[in-house]
């Protein structure tokens, strides 16, 4: 099969039987891995920050939830651009290049987790980078939504996605071992003493003990490398009108990649600018965040449409999908899925470190204290990889239950499970913050917590089903990659909500609030989808 595919139909069974079955799973079982690694680099700052308390890193906790908010939102943003990508550069094209930038982020986190005194700004700049691997989702759904006849793409995405998010769960697993070996040697950099106890998958490391963290980076390299090369010479290019008409040569196409990423990056740049406190940004207030999420996602938007040349013509077709309802609908409903995941994924570990973590007391002024480390508190590094392994393991089950007995179905029964799971956690994150032993209250609410996980997994896959019926051929990929990129934000919005939050003494209020969204959800879904004025029932 050559590089470019001129000739693609796998709606016609025969077609599908002959020739695409085949190519199909093979751009497939190449996609899977590649996307893995992206998350795996883009929510790395969630393992990477629990360990840098237990190393004595010297920076606050809001501090460091700030890092894995920035990777959040430069991740979310470079969706954007990304949901395009297929159109303009091709497929393999695509897949290949992102993959290989993945290697940037990677190698620098090695290079200043080596130091304890690398200033905060540049784990700021390579948490910026790691939104590389965010973006990379976009543009690997709406590639595999291109290869599969629609009666399978609830399966195909979900499997994608699913498969592809455990990289969170890969990255959570394998962080935390290979931070306790000498990984590479004399080449790999000197080890740190943990100041505070941590653990992996298989036990616990007393305080003491040595901590190699600079392998978090280094060790997504004997990945990437071997990837990319897959990619390069086993990915297609589907060069029909309806795809890539014109990707050119691989050189022309990554030039329009590197294009298109800068603008999502100067956007998440100026963005993040406000909303970070000084020295670093001006330290807008909270509640200007929101306005500031909206004026990113349309400044990018409105830059792209301002490119010039044969690019521009291939977008403003993409663009249609705008001025279609149904995209503001499933962008709402597939941030409660997605959105939940990926913000939870990128939040847990620390929110588990932070609330469990310590004890809480009452203080001589009559202010809590949270600054005593508790002796009984459970281990994040041992923990925290549960939530997005259920949620990512689950995710195909939810496209193919959603296959048979109808996307909107699915969505519904999920999103009022996710309602009172959010409530029972805010009810035991609230208790453990105000308690002296918190450890009392951390089953209930980690059993809760693994709830949201799978139902905003079951969901997720549930919702991939829904946007393969409702939109147009032309328009499902790029529609999938929008929806998800505004869901992305959800691993900026989540972390952020818990960090102001636990600022303020009061992390149940950030449950609250995503349970008022959650019902939010539930409504637009219904009307849309399941109630008598439905134009597409249970899609």
């Amino acid at each position: 099969m050559p590089t470019n595919i001129k000739q693609w139909n796998v709606e016609d069974p025969t077609f599908w039987e002959s020739t695409g079955k085949g190519v199909a799973n093979r751009n497939l079982w190449i996609s899977i891995p590649s996307l893995l690694c992206g998350f795996a680099v883009w929510l790395m700052w969630s393992i990477i920050t629990v360990q840098m308390i237990n190393a004595g890193f010297p920076f606050k906790p809001e501090q460091l939830f700030t890092l894995s908010a920035i990777a959040g939102l430069t991740g979310a943003t470079l969706r954007i651009p990304s949901s395009f990508f297929i159109r303009i550069a091709g497929g393999r094209n695509t897949i290949v290049f992102t993959t290989a930038l993945l290697m940037i982020p990677a190698f620098g986190t090695g290079i200043a987790l080596q130091d304890q005194n690398t200033p905060l700004w540049v784990f700021q700049v390579l948490a910026f980078l790691s939104g590389f691997g965010g973006g990379n989702f976009a543009s690997s759904m709406s590639n595999i939504s291109f290869f599969f006849p629609k009666r399978m793409q609830g399966l195909a995405l979900g499997l994608n996605a699913g498969l592809g998010n455990a990289g969170v769960t890969t990255m959570q697993i394998l962080i935390p071992l290979v931070m306790t070996i000498a990984m590479l040697g004399a080449m790999g950099g000197d080890p740190m003493t943990l100041v505070q106890p941590s653990g992996s998958l298989i036990g616990k490391e007393p305080a003491g003990a040595l901590t190699y963290i600079q392998n978090a980076g280094f060790v997504w390299l004997f990945l990437l490398i071997p990837l990319a090369l897959i990619g390069w010479f086993g990915m297609n290019n589907i060069t029909t009108q309806e795809v890539t008409p014109n990707p050119g040569s691989p050189v022309g196409a990554m030039s329009k990649i590197i294009g298109m990423l800068l603008i999502g990056f100067l956007t998440a740049a100026v963005g993040l600018y406000i909303i970070l406190p000084a020295p670093v940004g001006l330290g807008a207030p909270g509640w200007a965040k929101w306005f500031v999420l909206a004026g990113i996602i349309f400044a990018t938007v409105m830059l792209m449409k301002m490119i010039p040349g044969d690019i521009k013509p291939n977008l403003q077709r993409q663009f249609k999908i705008f001025g279609n309802k149904h995209t503001w609908v499933m962008s709402i409903i597939y941030t409660m899925t997605f959105g939940s995941f990926i913000g939870y994924s990128a939040g847990f570990a620390l929110a588990i470190k932070v609330i469990f973590g310590f004890t809480h007391v009452m203080g001589p002024e009559g202010a809590m204290v949270h600054t005593v480390v508790n002796p009984n508190a459970p281990s994040a590094l041992m923990y925290a990889w549960m939530g997005p392994f259920i949620g990512a393991l689950i995710r195909p089950i939810g496209g193919w239950i959603a296959d048979k007995v109808g996307g909107a179905k699915v969505t519904q029964l999920t999103t009022i499970v996710m309602i009172a799971a959010a409530l029972g956690v805010a009810y035991y994150m609230k208790a453990a913050y105000q308690s002296a032993t918190p450890e009392e209250f951390f089953m209930p609410f980690f059993l809760l917590f693994l709830v949201l996980f799978a139902m905003s997994g079951i969901g997720n896959g549930s919702t991939f089903r829904t946007i393969s019926q409702v939109f147009p051929k032309e328009q499902a990929g790029p529609a999938l990659g929008w929806t998800s990129a505004v869901a992305a934000y959800g691993a900026f919005i989540i972390p952020q909500v818990f960090g102001e939050q636990i600022k303020a003494s009061t992390p149940e209020n950030a449950l609250y609030g995503f349970a008022i969204f959650y019902l939010i959800c539930l409504v637009l879904n219904w009307w849309y989808y399941l109630g008598p004025k439905a134009e597409f029932k249970n899609p």
